[in-house]
């Protein structure tokens, strides 16, 4: 049972589930699985908590 952790920003539940969706097919067929074995998990982070080049995201991401 492959399980694929995804680290990321905060993400909508539209962008959710189309990583989901299409990670869960995608390696479904690279690996010659059942899509039913495959596990997605995904980690949101606050810009925050996410640095960059020594810099937070929060502080690149400033309108």
């Amino acid at each position: 049972m492959p399980i694929i952790e995804i680290e990321a920003n905060i993400l909508n539940k539209e962008q959710k589930n189309e990583l989901i969706t299409v990670l869960t097919k995608e390696s479904a067929r690279i690996m010659n699985l059942p899509e039913n074995t495959i596990t997605i998990i995904i980690h949101e982070n606050n810009a925050e908590n996410i640095g960059v080049g020594g810099t937070p995201l929060s502080e690149l991401h400033k309108d």
